[in-house]
């Protein structure tokens, strides 16, 4: 099992091509990053500052990070993400702890790879709104145009450009920012990685066999490698092959009547076969991540692994074969929920490189 965890890592790298420090222990591989946007630390800190920029939303009150919470690992501890007019999404807010490594991005969307692409969604969306920047963007980037702190920071962003308030830059930094938000200091990663056996308690490592068992547990089909998300994208990785449109990375797992709008993948497809299925996220930070699923309906993680444990808890003819139901003594499913818990990464929910800039500080009042 390690050797087959460690084969993801062995061509790890720290820099990209253009030298840029991403700060993450050498065994494993730095991000991809897009030709046309380079990093540099001062692209990474004006996305931050606009991460946080609450005058983006309609109400001047919400911001990226207002869905994304860094001490909820970059989830905001809803069912529904709640957007800036009150509109509920009919789906939780994903983590954005290394989001710069998943092949796919949203819950159940092949097609959206770009964090700069999926960074629109939440400022332009409309069905349902979440930040509401639609119909405003001319005025957003005129306030950014004259807010003194923003003049320094697109300057030093976008060297050389006549006019870098743009929605593009805006994107750009904003991708550049999110790509450095890891997680890979947890203590199972001292225990696997650095070979700290105290690391972590004997009744996470006896949960650790039961998560990679092939005939109980067996939560690594789906949630597999370093990242515990089944397939990644690094530097230096394999581009995924001709053909492969990604749906047979997504999975029904008998959650729900998956009524609309949480069809899943069958929303992008039109299949019926794709009716019901998701996009496995990683569980690292899980233990502070509730509630669970697509649609935020199970509220503990002894609650999720009782809905594994009878094989998907709903019938659905989509329902992956991979579930199928299996027994835990109350034992072995506390040992379970340790190995999970092991996985958090106190470090990243606190780490002030991607903390809120502005502080406690008000935003000026957004423009009417």
């Amino acid at each position: 099992m390690r050797k087959r965890l460690i084969a993801a890592t062995t061509f790890a790298t720290v820099c990209s091509a253009a030298g840029f420090d991403w700060k993450i222990p050498k065994a494993f591989p730095a991000p991809v990053v897009p030709a046309d946007n380079p990093m540099s630390a001062a692209k990474v800190d004006l996305g931050r500052h606009l991460f946080y920029e609450k005058r983006m939303s309609v109400n001047a009150k919400q911001s990226c990070g207002t869905c994304h919470r860094q001490e909820l690992a970059f989830t905001d501890g809803r069912a529904h993400a709640q957007g800036s007019t009150g509109q509920l999404h009919p789906r939780s807010s994903m983590s954005l702890l290394n989001v710069a490594y998943a092949r796919y991005l949203t819950w159940a969307n092949p097609t959206l790879t770009s964090l700069e692409d999926q960074v629109l969604i939440p400022m332009l969306g409309e069905a349902p709104v979440e930040l509401g920047l639609k119909g405003r963007q001319q005025q957003f980037l005129d306030v950014l145009r004259n807010d003194r702190i923003y003049q320094a920071l697109f300057t030093s962003a976008f060297p050389g450009e006549s006019d870098p308030y743009t929605l593009g830059n805006v994107t750009k930094a904003i991708a550049a920012f999110e790509r450095t938000i890891v997680s890979m200091r947890s203590p199972y990663d001292r225990y696997r990685w650095e070979g700290d056996a105290t690391a972590i308690s004997d009744a996470a490592k006896r949960g650790e066999l039961l998560f990679f068992s092939g005939e109980r547990g067996g939560c690594f089909q789906c949630h597999g490698g370093w990242n515990f998300s089944g397939i990644v994208r690094f530097d230096g990785a394999e581009p995924v092959g001709r053909g492969d449109d990604g749906s047979h990375r997504f999975f029904n797992t008998g959650v729900s009547a998956y009524e609309p709008p949480n069809r899943g993948l069958a929303e992008q497809t039109g299949r019926p076969e794709d009716i019901g299925k998701f996009r496995p996220p990683s569980l690292r930070n899980v233990a502070v991540t509730a509630p669970y699923m697509h649609d935020g309906s199970i509220a503990t993680l002894e609650a999720v692994i009782d809905h594994y444990a009878a094989g998907g808890k709903l019938a659905h003819p989509n329902k992956s074969r991979i579930l199928r139901p299996f027994h835990l003594t109350s034992n072995e499913r506390s040992d379970l929920v340790e190995f999970l818990k092991s996985l958090t990464d106190d470090e990243a929910l606190h780490d002030p490189r991607w903390s809120d800039p502005w502080g406690q500080a008000k935003s000026p009042a957004a423009p009417n």
